[in-house]
């Protein structure tokens, strides 16, 4: 249980993370995590769907919801004085779910839904399809809504079962910023936790592998060709994850990064071009994405390319790391204006037991990441590392690596 008292403030931000998401499911119940989390919003043995979202409304705050690979988040923000109404709403729909048939039936079909909506999103499907090849049949590398086929299999008693198994108090972390009083908090959480013993975590699969190369499909309609590329890299926990955040920053993370100048403004390629990265508790990832005409996707790809292997074998110049250094902080402190960024702050402390660093001391991590480190850190954007993945309109069909570009 984590607290951070903002005197500039009058509201609350508050969360409870359940450490269970998609990389704690097999094949068969991927999505469980997912649909447990729909499904705890449709009531409670002393709420109605409509009572848990009103409470809160009502007073003027909000309540929300989301799953990701390794946990399940619920958060509120509400008036300071709403404490206490927050946390009496976080614990009962987390703790005290009716799950039933009927709502299961209902819900089901709402996930459906969002299964649909992002199979008709190109830059969605390539993403997830890059993540599957990249990380190689691994739980991080598949969707956490599941797949059409595993959410019609759920069964009520399959979520009851999982809800039984993770969500206990000690599988959870707290984490509320704002105009928050710790012994408020500490009090609330003694009123409104369920006394359950621990149970056991899922156990995390084995880190992953990572796969590399080369692959193109074909999705009918569309006008777009997208193209994804990256690899593997450092878990979050790993020092060298300041150095990839910076150095990613200076590649893709704005408009006066390479890949925007280079691919959008100087030669008008793409209207979307960036780079991205990501850290779980076992492995990270880097990578870059441009969404472009297919008849200049060949242009495109060559020039992320040449951009990937010039950072690989060059890493940063000093005028870059300087001026990145400064726009990382900069992003930084403002994010941190808000209640809900430190409230996120704070559990990703707990969730990945790293250890909590005031506001000067993570602007001082930044300014200490050097060229050298960079120049580490590049290495994982070399393109012989990276796995590709180029979604073009056309005939439905996959090409690999040996198919002619």
């Amino acid at each position: 249980m984590l607290s951070e008292r903002m005197d500039s403030v009058r509201s609350v931000a508050i969360g409870l993370w359940v450490r269970q998401g998609r990389v704690h499911e097999d094949a068969e119940h991927g999505g469980a995590s997912h649909l447990l989390e729909h499904m705890v919003f449709k009531g409670t043995r002393r709420r109605s769907a409509r009572d848990l979202a009103w409470e809160l409304e009502r007073l003027g705050g909000a309540l929300d919801a989301y799953t990701t690979h390794e946990f399940t988040a619920f958060q509120a923000r509400v008036p300071a004085a709403a404490l206490g109404i927050a946390l009496d709403v976080l614990c009962d729909l987390a703790f005290f779910p009716r799950l039933s048939g009927d709502d299961l039936d209902v819900e089901r079909e709402v996930v459906l839904e969002e299964i649909a909506s992002a199979g008709e999103v190109p830059e969605d499907i390539v993403f997830e399809e890059h993540a599957r090849a990249l990380y190689g049949g691994h739980p991080y590398g598949e969707p956490i809504l599941g797949t059409r086929e595993s959410v019609k299999g759920l069964s009520v008693s399959a979520l009851a079962a999982l809800h039984e198994r993770a969500y206990r108090p000690g599988n959870v972390v707290v984490a509320a910023a704002g105009a928050v009083e710790h012994g408020d908090l500490v009090d609330g959480l003694a009123r409104w936790l369920p006394d359950r013993a621990p149970a056991p975590a899922a156990a995390d699969p084995p880190a992953p592998a990572g796969e590399s190369g080369f692959r193109r499909m074909r999705r009918e309609g569309g006008r777009q060709t997208h193209i994804v590329t990256g690899g593997l890299s450092v878990p979050y926990r790993d020092p060298l994850r300041y150095a990839i955040h910076v150095t990613a920053t200076a590649l893709g993370g704005g408009m006066s990064s390479r890949l925007f100048q280079r691919i959008r403004e100087t030669r008008g390629l793409a209207y979307a071009v960036y780079s991205f990265h990501g850290f779980y508790a076992q492995a990270g990832h880097v990578g870059a994405y441009v969404g472009t005409r297919p008849e200049t996707a060949g242009d495109a790809r060559e020039a992320l390319e040449e951009e990937l292997v010039l950072l690989a074998r060059d890493g940063l110049t000093r005028q870059e790391l300087d001026d990145t250094r400064s726009q990382l902080k900069g992003q930084f402190l403002i994010s941190l204006e808000s209640p809900a960024s430190r409230m996120n702050r704070l559990a990703g402390v707990a969730l990945y037991g790293h250890e909590y660093r005031t506001l000067d001391e993570v602007a001082g991590r930044i300014d200490a990441v050097d060229r050298a480190q960079c120049l580490e850190a590049a290495a994982y954007f070399s393109p012989e590392r990276l796995a590709t993945l180029e979604l073009a309109p056309g005939p439905a069909r996959v090409r690999s690596a040996t198919d002619a570009t």
